[in-house]
């Protein structure tokens, strides 16, 4: 298999991953089941190959440990779309990618966003793909300018 197979497979399981784990975290949103419930649900209907079930294992619980760190950071960064107001399905694509971003060493700022883009415009709403942009967008500025992206102060 040549170098490019292995990467193009890899991108596809990591691709996989995300799918698998932000479907997970949309259901973690408003269930009563706990996150091993739902990993064990999910897992047991799927069977996903040990890299994608690990990895997306990992970005789930990653991100709903950080879940309200993100939220605050979501509402600083789209302070017109009220968190509650804001569909499940981007909030959920958000919390997912911030945490490869933000947590993740080995996932490029912009492979997160462009990963996350993605996501939105196969499960999301027509305008999901420019607002998780434009919030991921703020967010990575931030990073960039070697800032840990925060709420203003008065906000928290």
């Amino acid at each position: 298999m040549s170098g490019e197979d292995r990467r193009g497979s890899f991108a596809s399981q990591r691709r996989q991953a995300r799918v698998l784990a932000m479907q997970m975290m949309f259901e973690a949103d408003f269930s009563d089941r706990t996150l091993q419930e739902i990993i064990k649900w999910r897992f047991d209907e799927d069977d996903p190959p040990e890299s994608v079930a690990t990895y997306a294992e990992y970005l789930l619980r990653g991100a709903w440990e950080h879940r309200r760190e993100y939220d605050e950071l979501i509402g600083h960064a789209a302070p017109s779309w009220p968190l509650e107001q804001m569909a499940r399905i981007d909030r959920n694509i958000l919390r997912l990618a911030m945490y490869e971003m933000l947590e993740s060493e080995e996932v490029p700022t912009k492979a997160a966003i462009n990963e996350a883009v993605e996501l939105a415009k196969e499960f999301g709403s027509d305008a999901s793909r420019r607002f998780v942009n434009g919030v991921l967008g703020t967010i990575a500025s931030q990073k960039l300018q070697g800032e840990k992206p925060v709420v203003a102060p008065g906000e928290q």
